[in-house]
């Protein structure tokens, strides 16, 4: 039986540990943060997709959590699944994998292989991770293999999980493309041999690209369409009756989560640092997508005015504050920033998201309104940033005096839609 030790347990390293330990895998999960080492091993998650009682299945299959790092020597593989942020230049910010990594370095004792999921620029498996390993006296393919394998984790999503979604596989060497392979495939339905770990760490960027590239598209046809008057989520359902050669993508007021907002730019910033000139659709779509708060915004303002009303002194219930709905993870949710921008324009926020209590914004603090429908009538207008399965649109839209919809999900002739 592999010993098997997952750095980080938030959202990628907590359901793989689950897919791990429920292979019969012994599984030990390293997490600095010590009050969700106790949370863990008392059968509490804290991430969206494991509820407690996965955890307390966990554990009783010999699932354990700890914050000491002596566990790696026992270790027949370790899996970093650490953070991976911008840094406030919008360079990357490698700390934890660097940490980790070191980590490692300093304590296996035996032939283990290293495998990194953190999302991050081509070339940091061999040009980062590598050096490190070998910097403690060991060799590669003799005392450690190393290799990449991006987490494709979606957050929510009832279809596909951390089983039956391919994975993507790209060592170092040839041998150690086979001993991740190997490992992945005890729980893992379908893995995908890459040429090599940059090729694989590109593949993820790629993924995420083409998504931030494609929602930039359609973000600013959002806005000349309702300039010409033309319905885009019209446009949208008919050209996706085409049964080939088209995807939707959908508009909305920003892009949020761990993926979408950060990933693309690191090969951006890989290309300028290697080759020194922009990739300029990323840079282009980053614009485009960091401008739709302050449109969502100024199409809230122009609504209000055209029932000659001043958005300053305005109350404006906010629906829906996560990235994606039905989850209560707020990384990079655009609604932080539409919030900032109304707070900014003179407008009297309220808000209600059924996965969030409490929400802070910059220095301000918000408790979620009490009772939906009286404050929806109240407002005077109600934005729909997150639609929630639990939300009756059409109802929430009939009650309020105006209602717009970033989301396309009301098809009420009262309701502005973006």
């Amino acid at each position: 039986m592999q010993n098997v030790v997952v750095v980080g347990q938030g959202y990628v390293g907590l359901p793989l540990a689950k897919g791990a330990t429920q292979a019969g895998l012994r599984v030990t999960g390293l997490e600095l943060n010590a009050q969700v080492v106790e949370q863990l091993n008392n059968g509490i998650s804290h991430v969206d997709d494991l509820s407690d009682a996965d955890i307390a299945a966990m554990n009783s299959q010999g699932f354990k959590a700890s914050n000491d790092p002596s566990v790696i020597a026992d270790a027949d593989v370790v899996v970093i699944c650490v953070p991976t942020p911008l840094g406030e230049a919008g360079s990357p910010d490698l700390n934890a994998v660097e940490s980790a990594m070191r980590t490692i370095a300093q304590n296996i004792s035996k032939k283990t292989a290293v495998i990194l999921e953190s999302t991050t620029y081509p070339g940091t498996t061999e040009e980062l991770c590598l050096p490190i390993l070998e910097s403690a006296g060991k060799k590669l393919d003799e005392d450690f293999h190393l290799a990449f394998s991006p987490e494709r984790i979606d957050p929510g999503n009832k279809i596909y999980g951390l089983k039956n979604t391919p994975k993507v596989v790209g060592g170092v060497t040839q041998e150690s493309t086979k001993a991740a392979v190997d490992f992945y495939s005890q729980f893992v339905d379908t893995v995908v041999p890459a040429k090599g770990a940059k090729e694989a760490e590109t593949a993820k960027l790629l993924e995420n690209t083409y998504r931030h590239i494609n929602i930039a598209l359609v973000n600013e046809m959002s806005k000349f369409c309702h300039e010409l008057n033309i319905d885009l989520w019209d446009v949208i359902n008919a050209a996706k009756t085409k049964p080939f050669g088209f995807q939707a993508f959908y508009p909305g007021p920003g892009v949020g989560g761990h993926c979408i907002p950060i990933d693309p730019n690191y090969l951006s910033y890989q290309v300028r640092k290697s080759l020194g000139y922009p990739f300029r659709f990323v840079e282009l779509a980053e614009e485009i997508n960091n401008s739709m708060p302050r449109y969502v915004v100024d199409r809230v303002q122009a609504q209000l005015n055209n029932d000659q009303l001043a958005l300053s002194g305005a109350t404006v219930l906010i629906l829906g504050v996560t990235y994606k709905p039905n989850i209560a993870d707020q990384r990079e949710s655009p609604a932080t920033d539409v919030a900032k921008e109304l707070v900014a324009r003179g407008a009297v926020l309220q808000f209600h998201d059924p996965m969030v209590a409490d929400w802070k914004v910059a220095d301000a603090s918000y408790e979620r309104v009490g009772d939906l429908e009286a404050a929806t009538a109240n407002a005077e207008i109600v934005l729909l940033l997150q639609n929630h399965s639990s939300y009756d649109v059409e109802a929430l839209a009939a009650k309020s005096k105006r209602f717009f919809d970033t989301r396309g999900a009301s098809a009420s002739a009262s309701a502005e839609r973006l």
